[in-house]
């Protein structure tokens, strides 16, 4: 086969296997700067027990996602997160709850409203923001207000 014609069969399949193969995202990373109070604040605001992993870190299955938080503390700073991490919840009252009792609620407002409270967005979403001890925002909505775009 001609050099052209192996060049536009290549760029031919590229194309294929570029719509057939979507990247799925399987994990998210924060960064924390003591892991036990980290498993201790996550098992306690998700409602679930992470996995310990090896090299300080712990694992939480949130639906196809994990979170993964892992202890920077033995290197340097632990640097937060650049935006929310966004989580999809049933039952949105006992998460703020937790979350309460967890004294992380966030004190920013997001679109003239406490991102702390529970809120209608401007955008649909029933949701609120906390923020864990190392800055890490999050944020969690309730399953059937998502904004899908």
């Amino acid at each position: 086969m001609p050099a052209k014609q192996k060049t536009k069969a290549a760029k031919a399949k590229a194309k294929r296997t570029a719509m057939t193969d979507v990247p799925q995202l399987f994990r998210l990373n924060v960064e924390v700067g003591d892991l036990a109070s980290a498993i201790s604040f996550y098992s306690c605001l998700l409602g679930i027990q992470g996995r310990k992993q090896a090299g300080s870190r712990c694992y939480f299955g949130c639906g196809p996602v994990t979170l993964q938080v892992v202890d920077v503390s033995s290197s340097r700073q632990p640097h937060p997160a650049a935006k929310a991490l966004y989580f999809t919840v049933n039952h949105l009252e006992e998460v703020y709850e937790r979350a309460e009792l967890l004294k992380c609620l966030s004190p920013e407002d997001i679109h003239d409203q406490s991102g702390g409270g529970i809120a209608v967005r401007p955008w649909g979403e029933r949701s609120f923001y906390v923020e864990d001890p190392w800055k890490n925002p999050l944020c969690f909505v309730e399953e059937g207000t998502v904004y899908k775009g």
